[in-house]
C-alpha cells in the first residue's frame, strides 16, 4: 500500500515537473555559491579571475596566515597593511593600480575583517578601520569584543534585557576560547550563505508535491471509493502520510547532501574546527565551530522542512484543497520577513520562535533573542528544536485523524 502511494505521487506529471525544477534550482544555487562574490583571485597585474584553479591560488595565499591568531600575528597583519596603504598603487585613482594594491591584501582579507569588527562599534562595520591602527593595538583585539558588548548593553540595549540576561551574554563572551585558530574556511562560508536558499526552495517545491497527497482523492472525485474500501480509513490513510513523510525526508537529505558535496568539494572543507566567531558569527554568543554549525543547519533545516510539509499535509487533509494547502509554507516562510520591519519590542522574540528560523540557522545563532524557561536563560536555537520536534510528532496523528474525519463529510 505504501509502495502504491509512492507510485501515485511520482506518476503525476506536475510532481515530476516540480522535482525537475528542484534539481535545476539546486544546480543554479550551487553555481552561484561556487562562483559568487569572494571566489576570485587577483594576480600581480591586477587582473581578477574566477574558477576552481583561482580558488586554489586564493586558498594557498590565505593559508600563509594559518594558525592561532595571536597578538604577534595580528600585529604582523596591521604592519603589512600599513606598508600597503603607503604605496603609490594603493593611493592611485587608476583602477588597474588599485587592483594591484588589492592583490597585496587579499591574503589577509579574512583577518582584516576581524580586526575591523574588533575595533569598531558593536552594531557597525568600518572596512577602513584597520588603516588607523598601529601594531600595538593588537593587544586589544580580544578584550575589545567583550568591551563592545558591555558598552552596547549599557547604552542602546540597556532596557532590552534584564540584569540576569546581560550577565548571561557577557559570561558567554568571556567563555569563548582564545586565541582563535585561523585557516581557510571559504567552503563553509559559501555553504552557510546559500544554504537557507536551498532549504527554502526545497520546502516550497515539495509543498506542491505533498499538497496533493490528501487532496487528490477529492479532486479526482474518488473519495467515496477510497473511504469505503476495506483499509480506506486506516491503513490507506496511514500509507498516504508515511509516503509523504518518507519521500520528503529522503529527498531533503539527497538535496542537502548534493549541495554540501558540490560546494565543499569545489571550495574546500578546511576550517570545520574553526570557531564561528572567525567570520559568520563574530557577535554570536554560541561558542561553536563551523562543523557544529553545519550540523545545526542540517538538522534544523530537516526539522523545519518536515514541520512545514506536515503542516501543508494537515491543511490539505482539512480543506481538501491542494491550492490552499500550498499557501501554508509560503505564509510561514515569507510573512516573518515583513513583520520583522515593525518596531514592536516583543515581536522579535515571537518571530525568533517561528519555524522559518530553523531554515536560517546560520542567522539564528547571531540573534540576541533570549528566553527564560524553567529558570534557565537560553537563546532561540534550543527552544526551536524542542518546540518543533514536539509539534511535528503531534502533527503525525493529527493529519490522519483529520483526513479520516474529512471522509465522512
Amino acid at each position: 500500500m505504501l509502495y502504491y502511494e509512492f507510485r501515485k505521487i511520482l506518476s503525476k506529471t506536475g510532481n515530476r515537473i516540480a522535482l525537475l525544477a528542484l534539481l535545476v534550482l539546486l544546480g543554479v544555487t550551487c553555481y552561484f555559491a561556487v562562483n559568487g562574490y569572494g571566489t576570485s583571485y587577483t594576480d600581480e597585474q591586477g587582473v581578477s579571475r574566477q574558477g576552481i584553479s583561482q580558488v586554489r591560488k586564493l586558498r594557498e595565499a590565505r593559508l600563509a596566515w594559518e594558525g592561532p591568531l595571536t597578538e604577534e600575528k595580528l600585529a604582523a597583519v596591521i604592519r603589512k597593511h600599513a606598508a600597503v596603504i603607503a604605496t603609490p598603487e594603493y593611493n592611485s585613482k587608476d583602477a588597474t593600480e588599485m587592483n594591484i594594491a588589492y592583490s597585496w591584501t587579499q591574503d589577509y582579507q579574512d583577518i582584516r575583517q576581524m580586526i575591523c569588527r574588533a575595533f569598531g562599534e558593536f552594531r557597525s562595520y568600518d572596512y577602513y578601520k584597520i588603516d588607523s591602527l598601529s601594531p600595538e593595538d593588537a593587544a586589544d583585539f580580544y578584550p575589545n569584543r567583550i568591551r563592545a558588548l558591555r558598552t552596547w548593553l549599557d547604552t542602546e540595549a540597556k532596557d532590552m534585557y534584564t540584569e540576569e540576561e546581560k550577565e548571561f551574554l557577557l559570561e558567554r563572551y568571556e567563555q569563548l576560547e582564545t586565541p582563535f585558530y585561523y585557516t581557510w574556511y571559504l567552503g563553509w562560508d559559501k555553504l552557510f550563505e546559500y544554504g537557507p536558499t536551498i532549504q527554502m526552495i526545497f520546502v516550497l517545491v515539495m509543498s506542491f508535491v505533498t499538497a496533493g497527497i490528501f487532496a487528490g482523492e477529492f479532486s479526482n472525485r474518488a473519495d467515496a471509493v477510497f473511504f469505503t474500501s476495506y483499509h480506506g480509513r486506516k491503513k490507506a490513510v496511514t500509507a498516504k502520510l508515511w509516503a509523504g513523510v518518507l519521500l520528503s525526508a529522503a529527498l531533503y537529505w539527497i538535496v542537502w547532501g548534493l549541495y554540501s558535496a558540490v560546494v565543499l568539494g569545489a571550495l574546500g572543507a578546511d576550517g570545520a574546527s574553526c570557531q564561528i566567531q572567525v567570520h559568520v558569527g563574530w557577535k554570536s554568543f554560541y561558542n561553536i565551530t563551523y562543523g557544529q554549525l553545519y550540523l545545526l543547519m542540517s538538522f534544523g533545516g530537516f526539522l523545519g522542512s518536515m514541520f512545514l510539509l506536515l503542516l501543508n499535509m494537515l491543511v490539505s487533509a482539512w480543506t481538501r484543497s491542494a491550492v490552499i494547502a500550498v499557501t501554508a509554507p509560503f505564509i510561514m516562510i515569507f510573512l516573518p520577513s515583513f513583520l520583522s520591519n515593525l518596531s514592536v519590542p516583543w515581536l522579535s522574540k515571537l518571530l525568533g520562535l517561528l519555524p522559518d528560523q530553523l531554515l536560517q540557522m546560520q542567522t539564528s545563532v547571531n540573534y540576541f533573542n533570549l528566553y527564560e524557561i524553567g529558570g534557565r536563560i537560553m537563546g532561540e536555537v534550543e527552544p526551536l528544536f524542542a518546540l518543533y520536534g514536539v509539534l511535528s510528532l503531534l502533527l503525525l496523528p493529527t493529519v490522519c485523524a483529520l483526513y479520516r474525519r474529512a471522509g465522512r463529510g
